[in-house]
């Protein structure tokens, strides 16, 4: 099954990194976000991606395309490239992934990069999220949840972080509990991490201002072909420097969620 990941945005709001580089290959630890996200559905054997590329694009494909050499020890002799040997030791986990590498457009929205991509799906299913969130979403069972259900839509709904500590006061004025930045109590938001049936092309257009966020979904919804799997553990995007300082933070305490793939770190 594919997995297709929209890579192409511009991360204004966090222009500070984004400038240089496209923000899916902003690092937490020594790998891009990507990575991480890729590793997360590679650990549930989902490991043929389609990276719908566009604002600085070229960046992720010379990232993937010198990958093992970015990655691993090796040694040469200098002036002679073709002898590079690689030291034993130091494999590749991720040598059966395959990617696809799509250009989208520069300026496109979410809907027609999903449509630019029709091409390349050749199953009755896909899955899609997108390149700047990471999550311990259970994916099996998303798929599992999606099948059951025969709908042509199936989105990942999870409870936010609040954006404020939020304070718990006593009867007596004094604080009870204070939690930084809680787990919202109340409504679900869009968190990614979509199962699609092919027939929501049907629903795209082939146009850069056309968001899938937008009347796809909505037409989704009142068809009755859009069902929500919630998740209730760890989801985190990356809009923020704060969020990618903490997103980094967490990854050198060994304390990363998201990275279901092993019980410490790489």
């Amino acid at each position: 099954m594919k997995v297709v990941i929209l890579c192409g945005g511009r991360g204004t709001r966090l222009r500070e990194e984004t400038e240089f580089r496209p923000k899916p290959m902003l690092p937490i630890g020594n790998r891009p976000i990507l990575w991480h996200i890729m590793k997360l559905y590679a650990h549930h054997r989902f490991a043929d991606f389609v990276l719908c590329l566009g604002y600085k694009g070229h960046m992720i494909k010379e990232y993937f395309l010198n990958y093992k050499i970015m990655t691993h020890d090796y040694a040469l002799r200098l002036g002679d490239p073709s002898s590079v040997k690689f030291l034993p030791g130091d494999d590749c986990p991720e040598g059966d992934w395959w990617v696809t590498f799509a250009e989208t457009g520069e300026d496109a929205m979410t809907g027609a990069r999903v449509k630019r991509i029709e091409r390349y799906i050749d199953s009755d299913t896909f899955m899609l999220t997108y390149g700047d969130g990471v999550a311990d979403v259970n994916l099996s069972a998303l798929v599992n949840f999606h099948r059951e259900h025969g709908k042509i839509a199936t989105v990942t709904a999870v409870r936010p972080s609040g954006r404020f500590g939020e304070i718990e006061v006593a009867a007596n004025g004094m604080v009870a509990s204070f939690a930084e930045k809680p787990q919202a109590r109340g409504g679900l938001i869009n968190g990614g991490f979509f199962v699609f049936n092919r027939r929501v092309f049907d629903y795209l257009e082939d146009d850069d201002s056309f968001a899938l966020e937008g009347k796809p979904l909505e037409r989704l919804t009142k068809e009755g072909q859009l069902v929500a799997f919630v998740h209730d553990g760890f989801w985190q995007p990356m809009d923020t420097y704060r969020e990618l300082s903490m997103l980094n933070a967490m990854w050198e305490r060994g304390e990363a969620p998201w990275a279901v793939w092993h019980e410490g770190r790489e």
